[in-house]
């Protein structure tokens, strides 16, 4: 699990890394490896606060998965930041309707892309 942790925080870590890079090749500015560093604490930080709060909210609603309902309630105290999400589900759900059915009939075609986007749920783990 450790080690889990340790990986999805590199990847974070490069993420972050590529994004801050990109700026300030962009702004013409600089960025320390020690910015970058605490950049992404700050990030990890804020995705854990997440994380507990959607299962929160999931668990409060008698479920044992997230939800994209969830993901809007998390949004409720930004209103321009709730409607974008808004937007998007309804435009993903709007594909799903056009899109043609596999042969299971799910219309999914598979485990990969966003399934709280989709309408769909992620189980929580238990802590």
């Amino acid at each position: 699990m450790e080690d889990d942790r340790d990986r999805l925080k590199s990847a974070l870590w490069y993420a972050v890394g590529q994004i801050v890079d990109e700026e300030c090749m962009r702004r013409n500015r600089n960025a320390t490896p020690q910015f970058i560093g605490a950049l992404t604490e700050l990030v990890w930080t804020q995705i854990e606060n997440v994380a507990v709060d959607l299962e929160s909210f999931a668990n409060h609603a008698g479920r044992s998965v997230v939800t994209t309902e969830d993901v809007l309630l998390l949004a409720r105290k930004n209103p321009d930041l709730q409607q974008l999400m808004r937007e998007y589900i309804d435009e993903r759900k709007a594909e799903r309707g056009r899109k043609p059915t596999t042969a299971t009939g799910s219309g999914r075609g598979g485990r990969g892309g966003r399934g709280g986007a989709r309408g769909g749920a992620t189980r929580i783990s238990g802590r």
